[in-house]
């Protein structure tokens, strides 16, 4: 099993399909990669030789950021948003949708369970 950036990709799964498990690579970035280093799309990557994986994992390492590193920067650029205040930070602050879709029905995978009235008024009795 060829372990890249952290991640251990399944040897049944072809080349392009198996680098799509690594966070911040989808499919047309391993095409991208996989062309760079002349490796065919369709290979196994069970199949792929000890000096192909060490190729495709400085590939990725200089060329794209993935995983921890991606996921920081992106936490970052939503902590930038809130800090200035300006109407996305404040929707990622308040737990609401950030790109414009409707709140007055839908929107409950962001904004959590239904608060119903009556949990309202007894949430008051206890203050």
């Amino acid at each position: 099993m060829a372990r890249i950036a952290g991640v251990d990709l399944p040897k049944n799964k072809q080349v392009g399909v198996g680098l799509s498990y690594i966070y911040g690579i989808g499919r047309s970035n391993a095409k991208k990669i996989l062309e760079t280093l002349q490796i065919n799309l369709s290979k196994k990557i069970g199949d792929l030789t000890d000096n192909e994986v060490a190729n495709i994992r400085k590939a990725i390492d200089t060329e794209c950021k993935v995983e921890g590193e991606l996921k920081a920067e992106i936490s970052m650029n939503i902590k930038r948003l809130m800090d200035l205040g300006c109407y996305r930070g404040l929707r990622h602050r308040k737990s609401l949708p950030v790109h414009g879709q409707r709140t007055h029905t839908n929107a409950r995978t962001r904004k959590g369970p239904r608060k119903t009235a009556v949990k309202k008024k007894e949430a008051a009795k206890k203050k």
